[in-house]
Parts: C-alpha cells; structure tokens; sequence
C-alpha cells in the first residue's frame, strides 16, 4: 500500500509533503527519499512533515527517523492530524495513512493549487476507496 500510495501522490524532488498519520516513520521516509533524495544537495531537497496524535508513537517514529538518517529531511509533529498543519503550508502534497469520511476540510485549504492528496475514503471496518485528488482551484 506505501508503494500504492507514493505512486499515485506523483511525488518529485523538492516537493513539501505533510503526512497525517506517521506511525512508526517509515512511510515519511519512504517519501523523503523521493523528495529529498540522499544522492542529491540539499538545496534540492523538499521536506516531510509528519503529524501523529499518540506521543508514544511520535516518540517512536522520531527515534527511527533519527536511526535511519532521515531526521534533516523529515519533522515529527504531535497532534491531531485533521487538522492539517497550517503553520508550514501550502503543502504539495498530502498523504494521510488512516481511514476517513471524507477529506477533511482543514487539508484541502493547505493543498498548494495543482498540488495532490491521497487518502483512504469510508468507514473503519466496511469498504475503503483510496482517493486521489487535484487541487484546482482554492
């Protein structure tokens, strides 16, 4: 599903990307080294930044990153995802990795014009659609 998901969000180098929903981080680096790869300067690099509401597992996810050598190209915030991040948007992109009604409003008002969301759509239990979607216009 990670590859799926990195696919269909058409992520380039230099991209912004906020993730909602870290986890244990492996997702955000997945995603960093597509947007800041570790072959090129870092004057390329984009940023991901990531958003997880349990501070045990924010905890987690941070002391991967920083394992892993991710920790200059990905931020872990503690928070209500849902709510987007709207002190570093406009984002290029966003990927949130848990179910929802609907695409909460909060992220499509921090989507850049062009920019592309992905997400799993419907009910915890029942059918999921994962949804891509193209920001048009505000």
């Amino acid at each position: 599903m990670v590859s799926i998901m990195n696919e269909a969000l058409e992520l380039q180098v230099g991209h912004k990307v906020l993730e909602v929903g870290t986890g244990c981080g492996w997702h955000a680096s997945t995603v960093a080294e597509i947007v800041a790869p570790s072959d090129r300067s870092k004057e390329e690099w984009g940023h991901v930044y990531t958003v997880e509401i349990i501070p045990d597992l924010a905890d987690f996810a941070r002391k991967n990153i920083r394992k892993t050598g991710f920790e200059e190209r990905v931020t872990v915030i503690c928070r209500d995802g849902s709510l987007g991040l709207p002190e570093e948007a406009p984002f290029d992109r966003i990927l949130v990795t848990a179910a929802a009604p609907y695409v909460p409003p909060p992220l499509k008002k921090q989507l850049k014009t062009g920019g592309v969301i992905v997400l799993p759509v419907g009910t915890v239990g029942f059918y999921q659609t994962l949804l891509r979607v193209r920001k048009v216009n505000d």
